[in-house]
């Protein structure tokens, strides 16, 4: 439920420059692959097989480049949460370091900018954030009732009530003031 809470935008963040790109890199893998396909072309060899030098090479370069293009797509890791300690003990005291930002802090600066990016303009408040709470809105009618707005808009309508269901389904003619989106997402709550 987390992920309707951003954008397709805001979850491509730019990776860090972890990967070992550049001409190196590929001497590295080739050099690799030759030292493997050398040592098995040996080995098989002193026991009487004869392989083809290419095709173990070609193999082996293929393995290596399959591992490099793995390691590429590897999540980044989770930011780590560091607790603070009491200098006198050397003991921790539980207490989070709130410079490390979590989840929830995350989520509400996105919806805080997204909600400020769009205030005034009910274009942009119908391109990014409308199509998002009826996501949300449809998100919590499944999970909590088994519906849709689309599936059963009747029982729907019903649970939302006339001007939640309104104001999902109709594009705004301007942008809602904060009061009446409280209401909103205060109905959302109550389902």
């Amino acid at each position: 439920m987390y992920d309707l809470l951003e954008d397709d935008d805001e979850q491509q963040q730019p990776r860090a420059a972890r990967r070992s790109g550049g001409v190196r890199a590929w001497l590295r893998s080739a050099l690799a692959a030759g030292a493997l396909a050398a040592a098995v072309v040996l080995g098989l060899r002193m026991v009487g097989v004869e392989v083809s030098p290419a095709a173990i090479f070609a193999g082996f370069l293929a393995l290596l480049l399959i591992r490099r293009v793995a390691q590429a797509l590897i999540p980044p890791p989770p930011p780590r949460i560091r607790l603070v300690r009491d200098p006198e003990r050397g003991e921790e005291d539980g207490s989070y370091n709130w410079a490390v930002r979590d989840a929830l802090g995350s989520s509400v600066h996105r919806w805080e900018a997204k909600l400020a990016w769009a205030q005034g303009e009910p274009e942009r408040f119908n391109r990014a954030v409308l199509p998002v709470l009826a996501e949300l809105a449809d998100e919590l009618l499944r999970q909590r009732h088994g519906i849709t707005r689309a599936g059963d808009p009747v029982r729907a309508r019903a649970l939302l009530g006339e001007p939640l269901w309104q104001f999902l389904g109709t594009p705004a003619k301007r942008t809602p003031p904060p009061r009446d989106l409280a209401a909103y997402v205060a109905q959302l709550e109550k389902l």
